[in-house]
């Protein structure tokens, strides 16, 4: 290996963005040597009352964590924690455990087995949600490791100076102190864009690189340390003139910040007064002052996924109700558009949903609007909280995945239906309330002239779009290569619904990951999007390009790419324009 003391560079996924230079402070990985030891049956009853009292200590410990969660991070972040005590509450731990004691090996060795059935089952999940979820099983069976063996964690309350953490992994207890100034960053071996650990850090604003496999092994406190959240790099012990050049980077990106800061309360406007709406996607209710803080001009998606994850029952309707009737009341005078459940249904056979049977593509299977339709008693539940919502702010609604004018006239039929019974009721909600399709279908894409008709709007879901067109998995290593946002077929497709929309007198909004890549902006301008909508701490760069340019030249760029033969050709086209610069 390595010798610690030298420059090493260790690429990794950019979980969140930004530049953080400091000290290592290194939270090392529990090492447990298990040693599978035979026990009589006199000893059983000892073993199994010792392995639940490390379920009670680690349960108390957890909710302690929670918490300290909640007062610190809020509401919402809490619900991680959650997903920890129902991890420690699940039969596969609570019975399967004590009944592998039961057969005569010792409480360590038994856990361990059992978690190793557990974690090699999630690995073979292609939704990369719920394939991450594996860490957070392994973090839970070392918590009621180190109580069975009376170990203890290093914490990060002892952190004395500005560092760099560096982690195997992190868990939401870890994460309760993230909100001091002295953690300016955070690195991990394992873990993806959607593991807690990014999901924390991206609202926290705190640059983060994850999925490194070994960081901590290169690592040792008092290391110097960069972390490039915006290419997925760490660098460790730099020279001194990369470290002089990154300082120089970091001072140019605080100075844009503080720059950008100034364009929180200004339109998005070009500069011959076409003005653009510039929005916020968001996972949950703590993001909101994220968005108000950025300048964001609404939220053109919602995600409402988080509300069914981490639970054993469906969520009620007056669960639906708070939730949304909360967020429109925060980000009022603004819109809010809910994004209907997008889950596949083999994430809820466990919480009330029966009938569902594993999937082997669960990409191309019951999951978003089909499921919806499916079990319509589910969609309607949800349905009638944002309705009901909706009577006191400024809501729209959005399902997902619409593949065709007919799933949208069964959506919209269920939508009625849940209307009439609410006015049955006496029940208020905006009668006028809008509807629109997320379109990330090819099939939607080409008939976008149809649903346009009888839909309000229309918003762009390119990561799905560009997955489904172009035969990729974006998540998959060996063909990230092939993910062509700029491939002509893409370009085409977005024309042909943002005209499609317009023709028909309706407005149309993008809501994937390709709105919030400034690389692209002039084009989707030029191309006719009404709406963009990004992650919060995109808003102010989005904000700023469609600032600096004006809509003809827009207009221009977006004719001569849709003619250009290739990515290549297309790419060389951007870069030639000014703006680019200013970004």
């Amino acid at each position: 290996m390595t010798e610690k003391n030298t420059t090493n560079i260790l690429h990794g996924v950019a979980a969140s963005s930004g530049i953080a230079i400091g000290r290592v402070f290194l939270l090392e990985d529990d090492e447990f040597c298990l040693i599978q030891r035979e026990i009589s049956k006199e000893e059983t009853k000892r073993e199994i009352t010792r392995f639940r009292d490390a379920l009670v200590k680690t349960r108390t410990e957890m909710l302690a964590s929670q918490e300290k969660i909640y007062k610190t991070l809020g509401k919402e972040y809490a619900r991680l924690a959650d997903a920890y005590l129902l991890i420690l509450e699940d039969p596969l731990i609570t019975r399967d455990v004590v009944k592998r004691i039961s057969e005569g090996v010792n409480a360590e060795y038994a856990l361990f087995r059992i978690l190793e059935k557990v974690i090699r089952s999630f690995e073979m999940i292609d939704d990369e949600y719920f394939r991450e979820r594996k860490h957070d099983i392994q973090d839970v069976g070392k918590k009621i490791l180190r109580h069975l063996m009376g170990k203890e964690r290093r914490s990060l309350t002892e952190i004395k100076e500005e560092s760099i953490v560096v982690a195997h992994n992190l868990g939401p207890s870890d994460t309760i102190s993230m909100r001091e100034n002295l953690v300016k960053g955070f690195v991990t071996d394992i873990g993806g864009r959607t593991s807690h650990t990014a999901i924390v850090a991206q609202s926290l604003e705190i640059p983060a690189v994850v999925g490194l496999r070994n960081v901590s092994a290169y690592v040792r406190d008092g290391d110097t340390i960069i972390v490039d959240g915006n290419q997925g790099l760490v660098i460790i012990n730099p020279t001194p003139e990369v470290l002089d050049n990154y300082k120089r980077e970091q001072e140019i990106q605080f100075a844009q910040v503080r720059e950008l800061e100034k364009l929180r309360d200004l339109p998005a406007q070009t500069t011959d007064s076409h003005r653009v709406i510039v929005a916020a996607n968001i996972e949950n209710p703590e993001e909101i002052k994220s968005v108000l803080k950025h300048g964001g001009e609404g939220i053109g998606l919602y995600r409402t996924e988080f509300l069914y994850f981490n639970r054993s029952s469906l969520p009620t309707e007056e669960e639906h109700y708070q939730n949304y009737l909360h967020v429109t009341q925060k980000m009022l005078p603004y819109n809010l558009i809910i994004r209907t459940m997008d889950i596949g249904g083999d994430k809820l056979a466990n919480i009330g949903l029966e009938g569902l049977t594993e999937e082997s593509n669960p990409f191309l299977g019951l999951r978003a609007i089909r499921l919806c339709l499916k079990y319509p008693s589910v969609f309607k539940t949800q349905l009638r909280g944002i309705l009901r919502a909706s009577a006191e702010g400024k809501i729209k609604i959005m399902y997902p995945m619409i593949s065709g004018i007919a799933e949208l006239r069964a959506a919209n039929k269920i939508l009625h239906e849940t209307m009439d019974e609410l006015r049955s009721e006496g029940k208020k909600f905006d009668e006028n309330i809008e509807v629109g399709a997320m379109i990330e279908v090819p099939s939607a894409a080409l008939t976008a002239d149809v649903i346009a008709k009888e839909t309000d709007f229309l918003s762009i879901g390119t990561n799905d779009l560009i997955q489904y067109t172009l035969a990729v998995d974006r998540v998959n290593e060996n063909v990230a290569g092939l993910y062509e946002p700029l491939h002509l077929s893409i370009l085409r497709l977005l024309r042909n619904v943002i005209n499609a929309g317009h023709s028909a007198g309706k407005w149309v909004g993008m809501c994937g990951e390709m709105a919030a890549d400034p690389t692209f902006t002039m084009i989707l301008i030029g191309l006719g999007l009404n709406e963009l909508s990004v992650s919060p701490v995109q808003i102010p760069k989005i904000k700023k390009i469609v600032r600096s340019i004006s809509l003809l030249e827009a207009k221009a760029l977006a004719e001569d790419v849709l003619v250009s033969p290739d990515n290549e050709s297309i790419i060389k086209k951007i870069k030639a324009k000014e703006f680019m610069g200013n970004a």
